[in-house]
């Protein structure tokens, strides 16, 4: 498998298969989201799409990056979407890097969202996939986010050779800029165990495929295929 990494601003063409990698936070928190409940999750384009959609559709719930604002539910952290009951919702999720990657590569034919809590998932679809190409958008800092590419990188290891082992990636990725900034509560809306979580390796036992419907980016959970499922992913 051919894997390239590129950030949001290096992708010049739509990809055949993108890997859209946010570990802190937007992926995991998506991933959560799915864990208590969800049912899928609007990947939004703007702060004020989300509102909008919320406002369309008062049953969904809307999240953001950042502290909390009127009009919306839950901010980006895994921590505190812990004790959110969000069974059979929709999700409307806005952030800065994760969602704009995923949006960035729509026109892909296959389009996963990763971070560590799925990563064994995800590698397990790219090796029943048995694409020659694969695309790892790394979503943070502008390409240069390490625990984005960090996850990138073990998947791609661990869609090629079951052997890769995890735990100097997770050093990477618990040393990264985003990692302090959390810690150091540089950002805001946050829970002291989100980093924690965020670096909880295969916490969850699907992987999350992007695909637009009528219109919107829509993230659902995807079962892991058995070798049978192959010609069907």
């Amino acid at each position: 498998m051919d894997a390239r990494f590129l950030g949001i601003a290096d992708l010049v063409e739509a990809p055949s298969v993108a890997v859209v990698v946010d570990v802190m936070r937007a992926f995991t928190v998506a991933a959560w989201a799915f864990g208590q409940g969800a049912e899928r999750i609007v990947l939004a384009e703007s702060l004020d799409e989300a509102l909008a959609l919320k406002a369309h559709h008062p049953d969904w719930a809307a999240l953001k990056d950042g502290p909390a604002e009127p009009g919306f539910d839950m901010v980006n952290s895994p921590g505190l979407l812990q004790s959110i009951d969000l069974g059979g919702r929709t999700v409307v999720q806005k952030t800065t890097a994760g969602t704009v990657g995923a949006l960035a590569v729509k026109e892909a034919s296959l389009v996963l969202c990763a971070s560590f809590v799925v990563a064994e998932a995800t590698a397990q679809v790219l090796r029943a996939r048995g694409s020659d190409s694969v695309t790892f958008v790394v979503t943070g800092e502008d390409g240069r986010a390490d625990e984005d590419l960090a996850c990138a990188q073990y998947i791609a290891g661990r869609a090629t050779e079951a052997g890769t082992d995890a735990a100097a990636y997770l050093r990477r990725a618990g040393a990264a800029r985003a990692a302090v900034e959390l810690s150091e509560g540089v950002r805001q809306g946050v829970h002291p165990d989100d980093i924690a979580l965020c670096l909880e390796l295969d916490r969850f036992p699907f992987a999350m495929r992007a695909a637009l419907e009528d219109s919107l980016m829509v993230l659902r959970p995807c079962a892991v295929p058995s070798l049978t499922d192959e010609v069907q992913i």
